[in-house]
């Protein structure tokens, strides 16, 4: 389809701010975003939709604009509902860029937009299959009326007689149909054993490269699983390695064969899947605030502010997280970490919305019950900031809140099944806090149950307060001269030689001894030849008189890390 025809659709509320001479472009597709820099996940001629989450000032438009016209998209459309009138910045780059760029009415959803462009994309459908996409026009409005992914799923029982429910990444279920009768009886529900087998058989399936539908059987029934890409998630751009988007995507599992569909009903069922994303964007852009709020908490702490500072950001934190409370909270971090054995991290957005769903307690349904939940991510960590109402028994041993032995019960075999050959999750769980004086503590003593669950056995580990050292308990609280000394004695001579020869021996000594003295994982992490690795800790040594096979020096050097 061209952009002059989206123009021309009174209902879609687009007025044009620039690029007259472009509205012949073709049109292929659509695209919501807020991410400052969505190249990775788009192919040219998309019809971008943004809310402007991503612009903090006028200075981020020309590089936004540049990134969309380098993948070659169609054209821009910019929503009016969070800054009112569309930046005059953002106008003069795209007009700069030769970029159409088209204004959003804030009472238009952009659910409506992606619809009515997946319609005209994907040609022209049967009889039925027409009638069931002019319904969809109602099924993602931007108010609570729309239903979300829910009356899609009625439509599909009401109109085609599918059986279809969505799924998380680790089998908890988003959205059901209500129990209708159809041509083969009422929709039965999904229980949850179903559930999680089905997204560890999603996960497997998109873990080896196969494109969806992925055709499943259990206990005789047979169901095909259609990937739901959100914004900002996609295939990977690493050519047959789905790895950094499969752990957060949802799934939409239909109780049919599709491989005896025609290709106007997996058309359909394609457009049907965008239509979700539609809400699990809705999701992820209601969790921006509380995402935020973890942020600048954990820049906070880790930059060492007081904790009079910290404590005004957990005041602002509070009632976001936990409305009319009236009190302060008490506060858990978790710590979880993504890692494949070919070194790489994972830890960014994808663990951050990994480590949201684990958080999620799996009795509950539906998109939204992780509102009280704030994750930020830093460096290969995801790390959540939990509020606790209160807490019940101070002398329960397990404590309150969340608990590790208990965290990823009713996910490991999901997990297991997409990590299962070449990668791992592992999660450490602090003890319960009531004030900002103790959020170090907390951060550092998750952090260090992390590595306890990494050195388990198996895909999914985790790890609590419990069981931590008695030194892991202290560090946090060691005096600032005290710490400086020490950290001093030892990495001193390291950072000098770093300085003057671009060695990276501290580098190099964090991943050491974060592989545990392994010479064949740390090579491997660090893409060195073992002999290279083995001259630089020979160095290591050599500057510092300590001996990194024995156990005593390898304790002092990893505390002097902690704790500079």
């Amino acid at each position: 389809m061209r952009l002059r025809a989206l123009l021309d659709t009174d209902a879609l509320g687009l007025k044009l701010l620039g690029g007259e001479d472009e509205l012949d472009r073709g049109v292929r597709g659509v695209m919501t975003t807020d991410l400052r820099d969505p190249s990775r996940y788009l192919s040219g001629g998309e019809l971008v939709l943004t809310g402007l989450a991503w612009r903090r000032d006028a200075a981020d438009s020309e590089p936004f604009v540049r990134i969309l016209v380098q993948a070659g998209v169609a054209a821009l459309a910019a929503g009016e509902a969070e800054l009112g009138d569309v930046p005059d910045d953002l106008v003069v780059a795209c007009a700069r860029h030769r970029l159409p760029l088209f204004a959003v009415h804030e009472s238009v959803a952009f659910a409506t937009i992606t619809e009515h462009v997946v319609r005209q994309v994907s040609g022209e459908r049967a009889g039925d299959l027409a009638a069931v996409v002019d319904r969809h026009r109602r099924m993602m409005t931007s108010g609570p009326a729309g239903g979300g992914p829910d009356v899609v799923l009625d439509l599909l029982g009401s109109d085609l007689d599918l059986r279809a429910w969505v799924l998380s990444p680790t089998g908890r279920l988003i959205a059901a149909p209500k129990e209708t009768t159809g041509a083969r009886g009422t929709v039965p529900a999904l229980d949850p054993e179903a559930c999680a087998r089905l997204a560890a058989e999603h996960l497997a399936a998109v873990r080896t490269g196969r494109r969806g539908p992925h055709r499943v059987v259990l206990d005789r029934t047979t169901y095909s699983l259609f990937p739901v890409w959100g914004s900002g998630h996609g295939p990977s751009s690493e050519p047959g390695d789905p790895r950094g988007t499969m752990l957060s995507d949802w799934l939409l599992a239909v109780e049919a064969d599709a491989g005896d569909w025609a290709e106007e009903r997996l058309d359909l069922l394609q457009g049907v899947t965008q239509l979700i994303a539609v809400e699990r964007d809705r999701r992820d852009a209601a969790r921006t605030v509380r995402r935020r709020l973890a942020q600048e908490v954990l820049e906070l702490v880790q930059t060492g502010a007081a904790p009079a500072e910290i404590a005004a950001r957990l005041r602002v934190a509070a009632p976001v997280l936990l409305p009319g409370l009236g009190t302060a909270p008490h506060w858990q971090v978790v710590v979880a970490r993504v890692e494949w054995e070919d070194g790489r991290g994972d830890g960014g957005p994808v663990t951050q919305a990994l480590l949201e769903e684990i958080l999620v307690d799996p009795a509950s349904t539906g998109p939204e019950p992780s509102d009280r939940i704030a994750v930020a991510h830093t460096g290969d960590e995801a790390i959540a900031l939990v509020p606790l109402p209160s807490v019940t028994d101070e002398h329960d041993e397990a404590g309150p809140g969340v608990q590790a032995d208990a965290l990823l019960e009713s996910v490991r075999g999901p997990l297991t099944a997409g990590l299962d050959g070449d990668g791992r999750l592992t999660v450490g769980v602090s003890a319960a806090v009531h004030s900002a004086e103790g959020l170090r503590g907390a951060l550092e003593e998750a952090r260090h149950a992390r590595r306890v669950a990494a050195a388990r056995p198996g895909r999914v580990c985790a790890a609590g307060h419990q069981e931590l050292a008695s030194h892991v308990l202290l560090l946090p609280f060691v005096p600032d001269d005290v710490r400086r000394a020490f950290t001093a004695r030892l990495l001193d001579p390291l950072r000098e030689y770093d300085r003057r020869h671009r060695a990276e021996l501290i580098p190099t000594l964090e991943a050491f001894l974060d592989c545990d003295g392994s010479w064949t994982r740390c090579a491997t992490r660090l893409h060195l030849h073992v002999n290279t690795l083995r001259y630089r800790v020979g160095r290591i040594e050599q500057l510092t008189g300590r001996d990194l096979s024995r156990l005593e020096d390898k304790l002092d050097f990893f505390l002097a890390l902690r704790m500079s």
